[in-house]
């Protein structure tokens, strides 16, 4: 497949108070964009909450886990398709995986034997280099790392797996997400409160404990951009398994939120507006369309319907000058200019994956 094929996520979201990510301190998470205080939340912190969507809307068999417990999830499907002892089934599978390059140790609390940093892993290659450790008696490193360089779940190949000890593990990301900024300045607030002791005496009017919380509200942009072609080859060539991989990443990243403080403020909002591009050239974020921040007109218009007419007006402006059209443009939840608006999240979805399916088929057909 040599035709590049990019699809672009763009949302506007805006999020009642909260504190969806703390930094170090526990504060909500900021940004200086266009020379003001913006709110921000993490690429990594929506990314998680995209793979917490994945697992309930995904079978198991599709996913990777990223842990360090690696040697026990080779070691589950050496049990399971043999007749050795847990502790045999493990040794097998530290065995099988230091073959592949990847190092392992005790852990000091368990004496456990775990990869020494956080490994991407999906069921398949745990499944795969089960299989090899029973079926050949001495896998050489280059066996090994082939079963574990095959089959990547859906997340492994939208996220990627980074591997310090053999870049030959790596593999690539298909999806880059940008950090969300509010489009409009945000001031920090503070949240006072008390908890009573329920047993405290009658004659006690004082507090149990007292503290403060920060938060902040916003409307936000966010960003994030898939090469399909990239994702394409990361599962196989498989058409129908990049279609629906590229539908559930648009679903949950849309859909998503991160949990930071999610019981104390309740803050789960859906987007206001989904605007997707597809695009042969390059993607582009649209985020420069709030560069200059969206000002309220009085103190009841709010910031949505102008940081969508922003988004809309800067998105054209760049198409016209800068850059090609997209081949494709859709937008769910308001008018976008420049592109169709579609019904629903499942049209939009369907949309997609039609999409995909015919280009991709249409690809594998003039190659054959």
């Amino acid at each position: 497949m040599s035709e590049t094929i990019y699809i672009d996520l763009h949302v506007v979201q805006t999020v009642p108070p909260s504190c969806l990510n703390r930094d170090d301190t526990g504060s909500p998470k900021t940004a200086i964009y266009g020379g003001v205080q913006r709110a921000r939340v993490s690429s990594q912190s929506w990314k998680r909450a995209v793979r917490k969507m994945f697992k309930e809307n995904l079978d198991e068999a599709e996913l990777g886990t990223r842990t360090k417990k690696i040697v026990e999830m080779v070691a589950e499907r050496i049990e399971a398709n043999s007749e050795f002892s847990h502790e045999r089934a493990m040794e097998l599978a530290e065995s099988i995986i230091g073959a592949a390059g990847v190092k392992t140790a005790a852990n000091k609390k368990t004496g456990v034997q775990e990869a020494q940093a956080l490994f991407f892993m999906s069921d398949q290659q745990a499944m795969n280099l089960a299989n090899l450790v029973l079926t050949e008696e001495n896998a050489s490193k280059k066996q090994a790392q082939e079963a574990l360089n095959q089959g990547h779940g859906i997340d492994v190949a939208l996220f990627g797996r980074m591997v310090a000890d053999d870049p030959s593990l790596n593999a690539d990301a298909s999806a880059q997400v940008a950090h969300a900024i509010s489009t409009h300045r945000v001031d920090i607030e503070y949240d006072y409160f008390t908890a009573v002791d329920d047993r405290a005496p009658e004659d006690n009017a004082g507090a149990g404990m007292i503290g403060t919380v920060e938060f902040d509200s916003a409307t936000l942009y966010r960003y994030a951009t898939v090469a399909v072609h990239e994702l394409f080859g990361q599962l196989a060539e498989n058409t129908e398994a990049t279609a629906r991989a590229m539908t559930e990443f648009t679903k949950a990243f849309v859909n998503s939120m991160p949990t930071g403080k999610q019981n104390t403020f309740a803050n789960r909002t859906p987007a206001d507006a989904v605007l997707v591009c597809i695009r042969t050239d390059q993607p582009i974020n649209l985020v420069g369309a709030f560069e200059e921040t969206v000002k309220a007109k009085s103190d009841e218009s709010g910031f949505v319907a102008q940081s969508i007419d922003k988004l809309s007006k800067y998105n054209l402006n760049v198409i016209s000058t800068f850059v090609d059209a997209p081949m494709k443009s859709w937008c769910i939840g308001a008018d976008i200019d420049g592109a169709e608006k579609l019904t629903d999240m499942a049209t939009l979805l369907a949309s997609i994956s039609d999409f995909i399916t015919q280009t991709f088929s249409s690809a594998a057909s003039s190659e054959a």
